[in-house]
């Protein structure tokens, strides 16, 4: 269980650092257009992980195969070319605090997604948790930040995150692929298509400066950002990974401080007391009972533990972290996990996870 609650500050990580980029985004907006923008922030993203890849062999991972290309096209679709055009678009439109702000619907539509689609489980300290979240998250939104909200800023960064929803499953769904493979295509295709877009549109004009500040927020705020988050995907499930991401929107509503020159209220105290009420829940929460782990094969990093028992060729060090195509047998056993990849059974309060 140790493993697995090391994804809970891997995906904080990964949030504040999402979060802090919508009010940087925002003062760029200023200077350059929003497709070419969300182009050069997944080229900065790309640059920053690509350099990675020539060391899988060291790392372990098991690489992308050919099965994986479907999820794989509808990962860069909604969450690499559409979601980011949407979300630039829609903050040009709105204000950078409730642009922030409106990120936590990335959350419950994850939510959403991992449990009615992908059939993961919460239990009720987590559902608890989860709902603190989600609830100090609303209390936010409540004063709305400076200025009037656009109806159509909104909506489109409702989409942007519908579109982010969809990535997270799926994502989850190949999470024991290598995450540096995965965010390096993604942010590579995505830099590729929105670029070409965006020029042929006729966005340009923007400064080096501009350009280099986009590359490096692009490389922190979704390169590592969404490196990790594959990481406490794989580690959480989707279901927990999606509370523990509603923290997000706390780095943006921070930094709009000193960036746009807003401030924070006493609701904004509260809400950050009910949201860290939420997360300890989340975190503190264990679930463990005796379940059957059904035959399977997979491929992804592993050691040999309860869940893998099979022979290797010699040479093979199995206490040693490695990968390749292996069997699970039927198994039955009692133990501490959360909705991964190798639990996802019935249970009776719940449906399948």
């Amino acid at each position: 269980m140790r493993r697995e609650r090391s994804g809970y500050p891997i995906g904080l990580v990964a949030a504040l650092l999402f979060g802090a980029s919508a009010p940087f985004s925002k003062l760029l907006l200023d200077s350059v257009g929003p497709q070419l923008l969300a182009g050069l922030l997944y080229f900065g993203a790309f640059v920053a992980v690509a350099p990675f890849i020539a060391t899988r062999p060291q790392r372990q991972e098991a690489g992308l195969r050919r099965a994986d290309v479907p999820r794989l096209a509808i990962i860069v679709t909604t969450g690499g070319i559409l979601a980011p055009v949407l979300l630039m678009i829609g903050l040009e439109r709105v204000t950078g605090v409730a642009g922030s702000l409106l990120l936590n619907l990335e959350g419950p539509l994850t939510l959403v997604v991992g449990i009615v689609v992908m059939h993961e489980y919460l239990g009720r300290r987590a559902g608890f948790g989860t709902v603190a979240i989600f609830a100090g998250s609303a209390l936010i939104g409540l004063r709305g930040g400076a200025g009037t909200i656009d109806g159509l800023g909104v909506v489109l960064i409702g989409l942007a995150c519908l579109g982010w929803a969809i990535d997270n499953n799926l994502t989850q769904a190949i999470s024991g692929r290598d995450p540096f493979q995965i965010v390096a295509v993604k942010t590579g295709v995505a830099a590729s298509v929105n670029i070409s877009l965006a020029l042929v549109r006729g966005e340009t004009g923007a400064s080096w400066g501009i350009v280099g500040g986009a590359l490096v927020l692009g490389a922190f705020a979704y390169g590592i950002s969404i490196l990790l988050d594959a990481y406490a995907l794989r580690l959480l499930g989707a279901a927990r990974e999606a509370a523990i991401f509603a923290t997000a929107p706390f780095a943006g509503a921070l930094l709009a401080v000193p960036l746009l020159d807003e401030s924070w209220s006493g609701l904004d105290l509260l809400a950050a007391g009910v949201i860290a009420f939420g997360v300890v829940l989340l975190v503190a929460d264990r679930h463990e009972h005796l379940h059957a782990h059904e035959p399977f094969e997979h491929d992804h990093r592993h050691v040999h533990d309860a869940h893998h028992q099979h022979d290797h060729p010699s040479g093979v060090d199995p206490t040693q972290p490695h990968s390749h195509p292996h069997r699970h047998e039927h198994l039955v056993h009692a133990h501490a996990h959360v909705s991964d990849a190798h639990h996802r059974h019935r249970h009776p309060d719940g449906p399948a996870s």
